[in-house]
């Protein structure tokens, strides 16, 4: 199956995209955006390009588990997706997803005031990719 793992902001969307076998997520770039309308139009090019069939979207759930108002933001997101594609759309929990990118790019090297560029599209690798490791060690769901 083909993943699109969304990493759902205020201003922007991380990208990140599973290989065919659902096994190594890559990043795929951000969607920026001013109104929802462009973060669709964008997404269904990319379902058609890259044979998407399912959404795996951050869940910013609180450090102590609760949920605030960007849980209930995702949600109403999740169900407008679900609604204008027709694909399902996994929550999958995203805390640490940001500091582990921010962590990933100071190893690499990237300089600080270029790591703003990347940081969404990378955290959407991170929330991809924990679900694609999850599924590999749970293969019945």
């Amino acid at each position: 199956m083909r993943y699109l793992g969304l990493d759902y902001g205020t201003k922007t969307v991380g990208l990140a995209v599973s290989d065919r076998t659902g096994f190594l997520a890559s990043n795929y770039g951000v969607i920026r955006y001013s109104d929802t309308s462009e973060i669709f139009k964008e997404l269904e090019r990319i379902i058609k390009d890259e044979k998407i069939e399912a959404f795996v979207l951050g869940y910013p759930k609180n450090m102590n588990n609760t949920e605030g108002e960007r849980c209930e933001k995702t949600k109403e997101f999740k169900e407008m997706l679900e609604r204008r594609t027709g694909l399902n759309v996994i929550l999958w929990d995203e805390r640490l997803t940001t500091v582990s990118a921010d962590k990933h790019m100071m190893e690499s090297g990237i300089r600080r005031e270029d790591r703003k560029k990347f940081v969404d599209e990378i955290a959407a690798v991170f929330i991809l990719q924990g679900y694609l490791d999850y599924l590999a060690m749970h293969p019945e769901k």
